[in-house]
């Protein structure tokens, strides 16, 4: 049992997130003065999964699979089309605005773009403090400075930074400075929208082993939003793989990197970089898929993947796939035909 910023107890593998059916589409109309909808844009198509406390859930994919989609409907900063989202046993999307309020001091998240996410007319030390004034209850005002030295130093910055402004800072800098302020609340679960994508690859890896060392500590619970490989690897316990708004392959980190059976995830496993000792072993499993992803506007009939899959045939056209355990493994495929290519057996 490990202990938060705050000392209080967490119970690892408790159930904290629960995601049923989630769906979200946007609307396209026509017209100017009578605007009517001719279609939408199916970003998010019925997505499942859950997050156990202390764990790291990779959820990973192509852009513009939906990924960054699922994030900002979780927290409500985008309106779900349908489906459930729990919070321990409370459904996020009949939460009142009093409720949401207090649903963000448990669930905060770190954005893609530190250059973006964080406002250059204010210095670190209110950047970071503004969620205390939002929730004056979480840090007492006469302990704030104090926290919010430990808090920077926490992170790798100086607490002398504080009184700076967002463009003193390097890439990697803001996106601590953005880690700090989503812990100022003392939550217990991070949504990570690709928290290193816009970071030099020395960087990333700093970030990346800073949130090791953090989720270590102090027991906090991820969503680790990437669409590299390596780095989902890395540091997740599962991982979830979207493909054109939906879950299509799901499991431990083991299961997913070793014994993937969705066509999907094997194209995608067999172009991630490798050393150059093994790079011929590689070439001859490299898996090049033809076209392009087929527009959320209009996905294919079926399975979404057919139209660039290799194993594809009139039943894909026909049938959508089911996301189930194909092997008695505990690990869900949507496939028709899932299953572990000999040379990815570990």
């Amino acid at each position: 049992m490990g202990s938060d910023l705050l000392g209080r107890s967490r119970t690892p593998g408790e159930t904290l997130l629960r995601i049923e059916g989630l769906v979200k589409h946007y609307p396209l109309t026509q017209g100017i003065v009578f605007r009517r909808e001719v279609g939408s844009v199916q970003a998010v198509d019925g997505v499942d999964f859950e997050l156990r406390s202390g764990e790291t859930l990779g959820l990973v994919g192509e852009s513009g699979c939906g990924k960054s989609t699922v994030a900002r409907t979780l927290l409500r900063l985008e309106e779900p089309t349908a489906g459930h989202a729990y919070h321990r046993d409370r459904d996020i999307f009949q939460m009142s605005k009093k409720e949401l309020r207090r649903l963000r001091r448990d669930v905060q998240i770190v954005f893609q773009d530190p250059y973006a996410s964080l406002n250059p007319r204010m210095t670190v030390g209110d950047i970071i403090g503004e969620a205390w004034e939002i929730h004056p209850d979480v840090v007492p005002k006469n302990k704030r400075r104090e926290t919010l030295g430990t808090l920077l130093e926490r992170v790798g910055l100086d607490p002398a930074f504080a009184n700076r402004y967002p463009h003193q800072f390097s890439g990697g800098q803001r996106q601590r400075v953005g880690i700090a302020r989503a812990l100022a609340l003392n939550p217990e679960v991070l949504i990570l929208d690709e928290p290193v994508s816009a970071l030099d690859v020395s960087v990333q890896a700093q970030v990346v082993n800073l949130l090791e060392e953090l989720q270590d500590e102090f027991g906090f619970a991820y969503v680790f939003i990437a669409h590299d490989l390596a780095v989902v690897r890395h540091i997740s316990d599962r991982v979830a793989v979207m493909y054109l708004g939906k879950i299509v392959e799901y499991g431990d980190e083991s299961d997913i990197y070793e014994r993937a059976t969705h066509p999907y995830t094997q194209a995608l496993l067999s172009a991630v970089p490798v050393a150059a000792v093994d790079a011929a072993e590689r070439r001859k499993r490299r898996i090049v898929l033809e076209g392009d992803v087929p527009s959320p506007a209009d996905p294919p009939s079926g399975c979404r993947f057919r139209t660039r899959c290799w194993k594809a045939t009139d039943r894909c056209a026909e049938e959508v796939p089911e996301l189930i355990d194909r092997f008695g493994h505990g690990h869900p495929s949507a496939c028709h035909y899932a299953e572990v290519r000999e040379e990815d057996v570990a």
